[in-house]
């Protein structure tokens, strides 16, 4: 089953949360950071694998999940870090254990960027960073984000049958889609269902994608390559071989820009490692990191 969610009321925005207690007392907070278009859902087994080692919150962002937008409308990475730092601060148990995957990881980098202080360790797992490799399976998104065009695709596109377009996800992110259960296949497609009635749901995913791809051509102090250098806290990250979304060859930049970085790249792996492969990617966080 899925660790229970409930709304948090914070400063800027309600998002919503679920939690995976940890096993003792005391513990240090991890807090995760989904993709595009994900949910909290997608950290359930890496969260119960580190139960024993942190206090796991796992965020859904603004506009996707079941978190309504942010109330200043900003989703870029670093608007969405703004959520991940508030739930921080709610917390009150800082610097957190920080995950990211994929657009998450993009968010996470800018948070442990800007905010050194809140965050002990960070953990990026197929981050979407600005690369010189495209793939066979992100050269649409340019497209999608093109003003006009994605207004007219994306909608279509939630129009599809949900069960479809979870299958069709799942065969895009892992490198084995027989690898997901039957359990956690249902509870994505009864999400996708329930989320397919907000009203915000194409909005929010163009925003975050356009905020995303902005960051790639950013030429300013607060570019993410020049965050990655301001980055204090150990940092472990996390590729895919075979992750048709963003190429593992982006891994030979990690450890030129961060000061402390541990590269891993999973051979028989996608784009989502903490959902196909929950025991590698804890037992690496568990070598470089604890």
């Amino acid at each position: 089953m899925s660790w229970p969610r409930e709304d948090c009321s914070l400063p800027g925005r309600t998002i919503s949360v679920r939690h995976a207690p940890g096993l003792e007392p005391g513990l240090p907070a991890a807090v995760y950071i989904h993709g595009l278009g994900g949910s909290s859902l997608n950290w359930t087994d890496l969260m119960a694998r580190l139960q024993p080692y942190v206090d796991g919150y796992a965020l859904d962002l603004g506009g996707m999940g079941y978190s309504p937008p942010p109330r200043d409308g900003d989703m870029s990475p670093a608007g969405h870090a703004r959520s991940a730092a508030e739930l921080i601060d709610s917390i009150g148990n800082g610097p957190v254990h920080l995950f990211g995957n994929s657009l998450g990881g993009a968010v996470a980098l800018q948070l442990a960027g800007r905010r050194p202080d809140l965050v002990r360790s960070l953990t990026l797992v197929s981050p979407a960073l600005p690369s010189l490799f495209a793939t066979k399976s992100n050269f649409h998104l340019p497209v999608i984000a093109v003003p006009g065009i994605g207004e007219r695709l994306v909608p279509k596109y939630l129009e599809s049958d949900a069960g479809g377009r979870v299958r069709g996800t799942i065969d895009v992110t892992f490198a084995d889609p027989s690898r997901i259960s039957s359990e956690r296949l249902a509870e994505a497609v009864a999400e996708v269902k329930e989320r397919d009635t907000l009203p915000y749901a194409s909005d929010a995913f163009l925003a975050s994608l356009r905020g995303l791809l902005k960051t790639f051509v950013d030429v300013g102090p607060n570019r993410p390559w020049k965050l990655a250098e301001r980055v204090t806290c150990p940092t472990l990250v996390v590729y895919g071989r075979k992750d048709p979304l963003v190429d593992p060859r982006s891994a030979h930049r990690v450890t030129k820009h961060f000061r402390d970085a541990h590269v891993v790249v999973l051979p028989d792996s996608g784009h989502v490692a903490q959902m196909e492969h929950p025991e590698f990617v804890a037992a690496a966080w568990e070598r470089f990191l604890r």
